[in-house]
């Protein structure tokens, strides 16, 4: 059993090692470096209705939660860039790790939208 003062580190590690690796513990940017978005695909994980109230210009809509999520991402080429956001980054974390199990190996979580767009430069739209 752990000490208590051990138990407050490993919790102090794994609290860093979110903090340093973007929202959800995926790997991402991490703070608000630039991200170049032009050679990548933006990828918007939230619900139809979300991206309809706005997303970032150019974002296509992969709905994690849909019934077609695994599909459309089978569809995209392993060997592409892939920049994730959704409302927290939570969800975007989500998905980058299924697609790095698939086989994905440039896949970034950019966070919630807000933060994408400071990131990319990309503006917020609606459909």
């Amino acid at each position: 059993m752990l000490s208590r003062a051990a138990a407050s580190l490993a919790a102090l590690i794994a609290v860093l090692a979110v903090l340093l690796t973007g929202c959800g513990g995926s790997s991402g940017t991490g703070g608000s470096s630039h991200v170049n978005a032009d050679n990548a695909t933006v990828i918007d994980v939230r619900t139809p209705a979300e991206y309809a109230a706005g997303h970032l210009r150019g974002a296509i809509d992969i709905d994690l939660a849909g019934a077609d999520f695994a599909a459309k991402i089978d569809a995209l080429p392993r060997g592409g860039s892939y920049l994730l956001y959704c409302a927290s980054g939570v969800r975007a974390g989500q998905a980058a790790t299924i697609m790095r199990q698939d086989g994905f190996t440039d896949v970034t979580n950019l966070g919630g939208m807000q933060d994408a767009a400071k990131k990319t430069g990309l503006p917020v739209v609606t459909t």
